[in-house]
């Protein structure tokens, strides 16, 4: 960890996309651990400026808009109000959320690309890309799959391999096949602007490996050795892209491209960054200029090549600007021991969590922090949930609070007991309790929040283990003045509790400090036994943590697996749609409706039925494997659909003359196509 004093911290987490609602993976990524540092820095009396906001250009917002019937615009309006207001019922205490449709954004984020392109800094190239003919556009990298030339993935996309984690490009891939239209893209020329990374390849080697590479977590120095030890070392990156939803590239020969969303995206921090200076009447050089600053850009491990590698190298190229001094990327948080996947719901949701667990935001923000997948990927379940709530919120913590202020209310009607002579255990509870702050603290600027979450239920232990240890109930029968020294202090222990556990438990934290009349208290306050005045009224708080009851756990795994369900269903009833054919192709065929005469099984066929039907143009002959669906008897008489020009095919010594068309749901039974009114048998279907 850097030694290096700061004045003042520029603290950002990473932009979220505006095409869907929050879910706990988002959270638990990035949102809560920065809050968490932020919090912290704040109590510390530190300078601060946490900056966010809604990405809400690139090709998926474009497709939301298809799909939903509506412009971008509306799309992003939506999910940035949508987002915004998550953010605020969680506690997340951004200084400025702002959004990249905005035009201060926009000025920035092409004042960055003139600047750059002034200077020389892009390669001007023409390329071939993969072009959608159905769709008419041009095929983002995420928007091409195919089989991962490395693993055999056959649905890696056109930037990454997901299963194997291979970098790839869109023309890496084997039978690519677009996502828009579900037909295989053309290869089209098209000019672009690339950022050559190639130049700052040792720059980026130094800054990273030799100067961060003893306080970068592992899982981010990994993957960025990744790249910059590739064979070929970095490659040019192309910086705009061929769409109409986006920040124009401004040169006066780049109609209908915009900024690749990738260059503008972290920007946005700094844009963000202008508008609440603006609003405040600051400067907002110094967050970004002065080398008293520290960076630290708070994400998940999906965007480490962009904030270690991309933008480093962008405002290396424009100069002036400080570098992360930080990247605590945090790896995926599962949610049942399977991805979390907004496009097939398989998510908690923050809205809903907030709407289903009214007030018990403190709650899933302390499960996120002790679950936190900060080295590796981790497994949220519901199971977890009520368990680490009741077994250590409930059983830990809030036993402990309410013990003290119980006890208090009923020996001496609420009021702080003077504090008298202290005792040998007292001493050491004294000295025990002003270690704290400084190891919790040592940890969170490590960014190792998991272990100062401990540390803070272990001082709640600390103070279980007094209460148990000195009996003040049994005392009060004997020695009052004992009891008022040993309830004087558990209540100052208590507020010592509420003022580390700020960071982590906002909301919980804020009623203790309310109750206690510490509205202003700082981080220099914990580890002292004497903040509360003697003869202080306190009010009555009530439960700070409620237990979670096994039907609330059963409704919530029940609900995912009404959508795994839902979800298996849908997969199986819809499979992938097949290539793109032309008019002409489905003209070659020819499909009837025609009534079947006769039916029968097949001697030593579990599958075939052998059926007589006409065809308007005489009788045929036709094996159909249905017998498992249909009894022979049933179909009689029956009008069906049969492709009548499909070439003989000899099964079993019958040549059958046709194939009947029939629709398979999503339980795996057959139905029959057939006309809602008896027809003529040979009318045509087209």
């Amino acid at each position: 960890m850097s030694k290096k004093y700061f004045k003042r911290y520029t603290v950002t987490s990473a932009l979220p996309y505006a095409n869907g609602p929050l879910h706990i993976g988002h959270l638990a990524g990035c949102y809560v651990p920065a809050d968490i540092y932020v919090r912290y820095l704040r109590s510390q009396n530190r300078e601060v400026a946490f900056i966010c906001g809604s990405d809400e250009h690139g090709v998926a917002i474009t497709i939301k808009a298809t799909k939903e019937g509506k412009s971008p615009q509306e799309v992003v309006d939506h999910y940035h109000g949508l987002m915004k207001n998550s953010f605020e019922k969680f506690g997340i205490s951004f200084d400025h959320y702002s959004r990249t449709s905005a035009p201060i954004h926009h000025e920035t984020a092409q004042g960055f690309f003139t600047d750059l392109y002034q200077k020389g800094e892009f390669l001007e190239q023409s390329t071939e890309q993969y072009y959608d003919e159905e769709a008419k556009q041009f095929l983002a990298d995420r928007y091409i799959v195919g089989t991962c030339p490395k693993c055999g993935n056959e649905h890696a996309y056109g930037d990454q391999c997901e299963k194997c984690g291979t970098s790839l490009s869109p023309t890496d891939l084997i039978h690519p096949k677009s996502k828009l239209s579900g037909g295989t893209p053309i290869l089209k020329e098209t000019k672009h602007w690339f950022l050559d990374l190639a130049r700052y390849q040792d720059f980026l080697s130094q800054w990273i490996l030799e100067e961060h590479g003893e306080d970068w977590k592992n899982n981010v120095l990994g993957q960025c050795r990744s790249w910059l030890e590739a064979g070929d070392g970095l490659q040019a990156r192309s910086m705009t892209r061929d769409l109409e939803w986006g920040i124009p590239v401004p040169l006066p020969h780049a109609t209908g491209k915009v900024l690749y969303v990738w260059f503008d995206a972290p920007i946005g921090y700094i844009s963000s960054t202008k508008e609440w200076a603006q609003e405040k009447g600051i400067a907002w050089e110094p967050f970004w200029k002065d080398e008293g600053t520290k960076l630290v850009h708070f994400i998940g491990k999906d965007n480490i090549v962009f904030h270690c590698i991309i933008f480093p190298a962008i405002l290396k190229a424009h100069g002036g600007y400080i570098l992360p001094e930080n990247v605590p990327a945090n790896e995926f948080l599962n949610l049942e021991g399977e991805k979390i996947s907004t496009s097939r719901n398989w998510a908690v949701w923050l809205h809903e969590y907030l709407e289903e667990f009214p007030g018990k935001q403190d709650e899933l923000r302390y499960v996120l922090t002790a679950n936190a997948p900060e080295t590796k990927d981790n497994d949220f379940t519901w199971k977890d949930f009520q368990s680490r709530i009741n077994s250590e919120l409930v059983a830990i913590y809030g036993n402990f609070v309410n013990r003290a202020l119980v006890l208090n209310q009923k020996f001496f009607n609420g009021q702080v007991p003077d504090r008298g002579e202290l005792s040998p255990i007292d001493e050491e509870v004294l000295q025990e309790v002003a270690a704290f702050p400084e190891k919790i603290a040592t940890s969170i600027e490590k960014y190792r929040f998991r272990e100062a979450l401990s540390l803070v239920m272990d001082l709640a232990r600390v103070g279980n283990k007094y209460l148990a240890d000195t009996e003040p109930w049994k005392e009060i029968k004997v020695n009052e003045a004992r009891t008022q020294t040993i309830l004087n202090l558990a209540l100052n222990l208590a507020a010592n509790l509420a003022i580390v556990s700020e960071p982590f438990l906002p909301f919980t934290a804020k009623k203790l400090l309310d109750l206690f009349g510490l509205t202003t208290s700082k981080w220099s306050d914990a580890g002292n036994l004497s903040l509360l005045k003697a003869h202080t009224s306190l009010g009555t708080l009530g439960l700070l943590f409620e237990k979670i009851e096994d039907e609330v756990v059963e409704q919530q795994v029940q609900k995912l697996m009404t959508t795994k369900t839902m979800n298996e269903a849908t997969e199986k009833a819809v499979p992938e749609m097949k290539p793109l054919i032309t008019y002409e192709d489905f003209a070659k065929l020819d499909m009837r409706v025609v009534t079947v005469l006769e039916a029968e099984t097949m001697p030593k066929s579990k599958k075939l039925l052998k059926l007589r039907v006409d065809t308007g143009l005489g009788h045929r002959t036709v094996l159909s494997g249905v017998s498992e669906h249909f009894e022979p008897e049933f179909l009689v008489g029956k009008q069906v659909t049969m492709l009548i020009n499909l070439a003989p095919r000899s099964m079993m010594g019958i040549d059958s003359e046709g194939m009947i068309l029939m629709a398979e749901g999503n339980d795996g039974k057959l139905k029959l196509l057939h006309p809602h009114v008896p027809t003529s048998p040979g009318s045509v279907i087209s």
